[in-house]
């Protein structure tokens, strides 16, 4: 099977915060940040399989700094790494004043999608094929997030979690 490298899944989206899509602080919303995130890393997901996505995890969502009104938001996400039938994505995103240019991240996120035939049912992706150091970082991470994630979901004892233990020092 053919490779996808991950430059080919890079995926852009700038969004302006609106009054309607603030909180009674005067920033962004979570929700309206996550749904947006959502939306990216789908359009992401799909570029590496050819195939309909469906969302089956979002997580190690970090708010770094809240988006006030006004301000650019700038979603940037790619795959890191796919296994049988799902992808993980990595998605940046950062804000920019269009008084100053200034220019600051807010959060760093990871969803996991699954590709799906038109009954909904799984199957396979193409590998993807890291690069650069940065891609080939992510990639290695990904092994460590997705047992976690099916450590957390009851699908994957901790005893059999070979690349946390690796990390851990205990295998």
């Amino acid at each position: 099977m053919k490779s996808t490298k991950v430059s080919d899944t890079y995926s852009l989206k700038t969004e302006l915060v609106l009054p309607n899509d603030t909180n009674n602080l005067g920033n962004l919303m979570g929700g309206k940040l996550l749904h947006w995130m959502d939306i990216i890393s789908a359009i992401s997901a799909q570029r590496a399989s050819r195939r309909t996505v469906v969302t089956v995890a979002v997580d190690f969502v970090e708010f770094k700094a809240a988006i006030p009104l006004g301000a650019v938001v700038i979603l940037e996400a790619r795959v890191t790494r796919t296994f049988h039938t799902s992808l993980e994505v990595r998605i940046d995103v950062a804000f920019e004043s269009l008084n100053t240019g200034e220019r600051k991240e807010s959060n760093v996120a990871y969803y996991t999608f699954v590709a799906v035939d038109q009954s909904g049912r799984p199957i396979p992706v193409t590998p993807i094929d890291p690069e650069t150091e940065e891609e080939k970082q992510w990639y290695e991470e990904a092994l460590y997030r997705r047992e976690m994630r099916l450590v957390l979901a009851g699908r994957l004892k901790p005893q059999d979690a070979n690349y946390i233990k690796k990390i851990l020092g205990t295998s």
